[in-house]
């Protein structure tokens, strides 16, 4: 194929949104996890008109959510192939990279010959330095953070070594600065997906993260559908972590976000700028405020209000494609508080007919795929498998 088949192309990917039904859930211990069908259940109901007329409830038994997908638009579900089932892995495998081996996992949290150079490095002893939740860990050792100065190190369920400090004691650049130094000592068999800067704020009692979380993550191995749309001429421009998670590489300008609502925001700003384009959103609310805190009406909520700004990306395509789907499950109605291995959401909109039925995709590669179809770049050599032909673009047969 050449030459771009749209002006531009959105990936809006909605953080955790995973639609159960992953055929190896059990070896990762998740089965009956469906985020989006169990946390509809549990508040009985979510009222998403916009994403019920992308065809969202025809993927899993979404109560409240419709079943009738309006013209225009397709629906189906993507597989994830890789290892894992973490932030760094779902990005990679959208845009043509899988991995057969997953980052490495720290239950009983890091190891000292980890620990002490980095405590060496900072010149700081570390608190916690464990598994934990994000907000029950700063809660519990925030006043001695306070007192001691050292950092708040932990992990997850994820491979990530996060790091928070309160911006009254550690100041962002130098967050920033330990973050890096810790990125450079985890190398090798200790190589993590993410390193993260987790500031916060507030007093003993109240304290809460602020938005200036930054990902520190490894690059990526090879090629990435990004770098071959850079060579096609056409502008990448990353919304919230995404240029963090590819280590900017194959990002022709990134914007951080502050929340969702500043996300879409961004990504209308990004919308409005010359062809051709490809526009790569990260939403994060759903999965850091609602997921992780196994809070199912919060994360209910935050889809009904990401629901009703739909419309306004929509409208901004002006030609365009619009492809929405999820990097994992997180299941705010299971007692883990980790991400869940799940399938996810692939729907689109902005098409010439339809609805479409795209069916269960086998990996989550051939969106990016599809995007190097749409846009006129080559996917030679990269995962995947498009699906540009059943979307009925003039050109695309």
């Amino acid at each position: 194929m050449t030459g771009a088949l749209v002006p531009r192309v959105l990936v809006v990917v909605c953080d955790s949104w995973g639609v159960g039904d992953a055929p190896d859930a059990a070896a990762y211990g998740d089965e009956g996890s469906d985020t989006l069908g169990n946390t509809a259940g549990a508040v009985a109901g979510i009222r998403a008109p916009n994403l019920a007329s992308l065809g969202l409830g025809s993927l899993t038994s979404i109560r409240g959510v419709d079943t009738a997908a309006a013209s225009g638009t397709a629906h189906g579900r993507a597989t994830e192939r890789s290892a894992g089932k973490d932030t760094t892995t779902g990005h990679w495998e959208m845009m043509g990279i899988r991995l057969d081996e997953p980052f490495p996992l720290y239950p009983d949290g890091f190891p000292p010959d980890l620990i002490e150079p980095f405590e060496r490095e900072i010149g700081r002893a570390v608190l916690g330095n464990r598994a934990a939740s994000g907000t029950e860990i700063i809660a519990e050792l925030g006043e001695e953070h306070l007192r001691t100065g050292g950092p708040i190190v932990y992990t997850s369920g994820d491979s990530v070594f996060q790091i928070a400090a309160h911006k009254s004691v550690v100041d962002l650049p130098l967050l920033y600065g330990w973050s890096r130094a810790a990125r450079r000592l985890l190398v090798g068999p200790h190589k993590v997906g993410r390193v993260i800067a987790r500031p916060f704020e507030g007093r003993p009692g109240a304290f809460v993260r602020s938005p200036e979380r930054r990902d520190f993550a490894v690059p990526p191995p090879g090629q990435t559908v990004l770098d071959r749309l850079q060579e096609a001429g056409v502008a990448v421009l990353g919304v919230g972590k995404i240029q963090d998670i590819f280590s900017s590489q194959g990002i022709t300008e990134g914007r951080y976000s502050d929340s969702n609502d500043h996300g879409v925001d961004l990504t209308l700003e990004y919308l409005r700028r010359q062809a051709p384009a490809f526009v790569f959103t990260n939403l994060v609310d759903f999965d850091s405020k609602y997921g992780h805190r196994n809070d199912p009406e919060g994360y209910a909520a935050c889809i009904e209000a990401f629901d009703r700004r739909l419309p306004e990306l929509i409208a901004a395509l002006d030609g365009g494609v619009l492809l929405l789907t999820g990097d994992h499950g997180c299941d705010p109605t299971t007692p883990p508080t980790d991400h869940s291995r799940e399938r996810t959401p692939l729907l689109a909109a902005g098409l010439p007919g339809g609805p479409v039925d795209l069916g269960t995709r086998g990996s989550f590669s051939d969106l990016g795929q599809t995007v190097t179809d749409l846009l006129g770049a080559d996917g030679t050599g990269l995962e995947g498998e498009s699906f540009v032909d059943l979307l009925g673009i003039e050109g695309s047969s």
